[in-house]
């Protein structure tokens, strides 16, 4: 079961029946998370694998998994707002338990997403994965 944040995407999602809307609104997720401060975006938070620019900064604290994410490309940023509300705030145990493949699949995003930006999305979750288990 996913954290109740990404829950309530899941729910304004079977209100939205077209897909432009959907994409709107992850867009518009992406638009509404903390900007991600400038001297995070170094070699070491770069995802490889993604079509566009993405940087993942993860520290966890006390045990809770805590990340923050940029794109330069609206729709990614997008996606990094829907882990965060599947991730953030997660004990750090919890984290590998969590099948995001399974979870973006119930907003239909598998059907969706470019083969690039579903590559990019596998690299985030893997990244996202790792860490948690390091």
């Amino acid at each position: 079961m996913a954290q109740a944040a990404f829950e309530e995407v899941v729910d304004d999602f079977e209100f939205l029946e077209d897909w432009e809307d959907r994409y709107r609104m992850v867009i518009e997720m992406g638009k509404d998370m903390a900007p991600m401060p400038e001297a995070l975006k170094a070699p070491a938070t770069k995802v490889d694998g993604c079509a566009s620019q993405v940087w993942l900064h993860i520290a966890p604290e006390n045990g809770v998994f805590r990340f923050q994410g940029d794109s330069d490309a609206m729709i990614v940023k997008g996606l990094i707002a829907l882990l965060h509300r599947l991730y953030d705030g997660l004990p750090l145990a919890e984290v590998a338990a969590v099948d995001a493949r399974s979870e973006l699949g119930r907003l239909g995003l598998n059907d969706h997403l470019s083969a690039q930006r579903s590559n990019g999305l596998r690299a985030m979750i893997e990244r996202i994965r790792e860490t948690a288990a390091a």
